[in-house]
């Protein structure tokens, strides 16, 4: 009789001490089913305590809601503490931009974390073979590497003790077992990415080797292996970057001398403790880091930037772009690090030139398509080109303040405005409040 072993061996292995507490995550689905029976028999031997977690999506109306109740009425004839959850996830999608199926999983683990917190206990899904070898195709069509291309067995508080096994070997169980189940009918549709895998492209593998998924599986636990002893010497090299008030930095000659694997694992590393996430942050973004020439930077995601100090790569984060302010003439109004005076005296060496004052005064970030002429020039000029053509790096493009008079631009520190110094206007005054300390040892005001 199949008894799967590989997931009873998964259990004693990592739970090897009695009263272990078990929440198996139980959508109601053959898979499930086969993981909460296993669990139940092996914590008889083990006297380990098993719960059920149910999580309803809220996206298929009332099969959703048959769902739910199936798992709780078999649970409660069991005697299994059941715990269910709900969540508007096609609204958390919508409003944040996300994938359903990347809603859903955000707010099913969020909910089995929670559960397992307060009921101190690991967390176990029915992840197997099949949905493996499913993640390791996505993955290499999203152009993953090895770090990330398969199902980990164990990652935080999350067990999978199926991944050994296939589908057709849990539906073996289920028939043997006689255990019931409720058919999730979008499973059936081709219409997500995992579907067209599980129906047309797994089909097609089994028929090149029959084991196609274990065989799969298999892999991505050598790769995962290799992946480990990388990362440990990313590690060892990210923790050589030096930190500083702006971010850190990670000097070149140390980067450099390590392989080329190491280093963007490395670089990686560092973003990730800079911004405090790794979503998001991928391969495309550690390369243009990498491949930066002396002088030149990249914005990343998360407010981070990359820059090629010459010794160092350096990674930092930038302050959040300032908000828009009213400049009454005689007034002065901050934007950011800037201070910018309107008709008023400034400080000595202060960046100053002349405007037309023919309508409200604004300082602002710059926009795109905002132009300028300056005296002298032939025509106006995007404000892109005259921040590079002075040499103006673009991580300090949007913390640089722009005059706008009537909502044009009429006058940026470093470029100037349209006006000559002897033309008639109001004076402008720019300048950075710690300029203004260092050169006379007071608060700017």
């Amino acid at each position: 009789m199949n008894e799967l072993l590989p997931a009873r061996r998964f259990l004693s292995e990592h739970f090897p001490a009695a009263g272990a507490a078990l929440l198996c995550a139980v959508s109601g689905g053959v898979d499930s089913m086969c993981l909460l029976d296993a669990v139940l028999r092996w914590a008889v031997e083990r006297d380990a305590r098993v719960l059920a977690a149910h999580f309803n999506h809220q996206l298929r109306g009332a099969a959703a809601d048959r769902d739910e109740m199936f798992v709780r009425e078999y649970c409660a004839a069991r005697g299994v503490p059941f715990f269910a959850g709900r969540g508007e996830t096609a609204a958390l999608a919508a409003r944040e931009g996300l994938s359903v199926e990347e809603a859903a999983r955000r707010l099913r683990y969020a909910f089995l974390e929670e559960t397992a917190r307060r009921e101190q206990a690991a967390v176990l899904t029915a992840h197997h073979a099949d949905d493996n070898a499913e993640t390791m195709l996505l993955n290499l069509c999203r152009g993953t590497g090895s770090a990330g291309l398969g199902i980990p067995p164990v990652r935080g508080n999350v067990y999978r003790p199926f991944l050994a096994l296939t589908r057709r070997e849990l539906e073996e169980y289920a028939v043997v077992r006689g255990l019931p189940h409720v058919e999730d009918e979008t499973n059936g549709a081709d219409d997500a990415a995992r579907n067209l895998l599980r129906h047309r492209v797994l089909p097609v593998l089994r028929e090149i080797n029959p084991r196609a998924a274990e065989n799969m599986a298999r892999a991505a636990g050598l790769l995962a292996a290799d992946s480990a002893a990388l990362d440990a010497a990313a590690r060892a090299l990210a923790d050589t970057a030096q930190s500083g008030p702006e971010g850190l930095r990670l000097d070149w000659a140390a980067l450099r001398a390590a392989p080329e694997s190491v280093q963007g694992r490395a670089v990686l590393l560092i973003m990730e403790r800079l911004c405090g996430r790794r979503r998001d942050l991928s391969a495309v973004h550690v390369r243009a880091a990498l491949e930066l020439k002396p002088g030149a930077s990249c914005a990343l995601p998360y407010g981070m930037t990359a820059k090629n100090g010459g010794e160092a790569l350096e990674l930092f984060r930038l302050p959040p772009v300032p908000e828009p302010a009213e400049l009454p003439p005689g007034g002065t109004v901050c934007f950011g690090a800037w201070r910018v005076t309107l008709d008023a005296a400034g400080p000595p060496g202060a960046f100053s030139c002349r405007v037309r004052l023919d309508g409200a005064a604004q300082v602002t970030a710059w926009r795109p398509g905002d132009r300028l002429t300056l005296p002298g020039s032939r025509g106006s000029r995007s404000l892109k080109r005259l921040f590079a053509d002075a040499g103006i790096p673009p991580e300090e493009r949007d913390r640089t303040p722009v005059l706008r008079i009537g909502g044009r631009a009429a006058a940026v520190p470093g470029l100037g405005s349209e006006l000559s110094a002897g033309d008639a206007g109001v004076q402008v005054i720019f300048y950075k409040e710690t300029d203004y300390k260092e050169h006379t040892g007071g608060e700017a005001t």
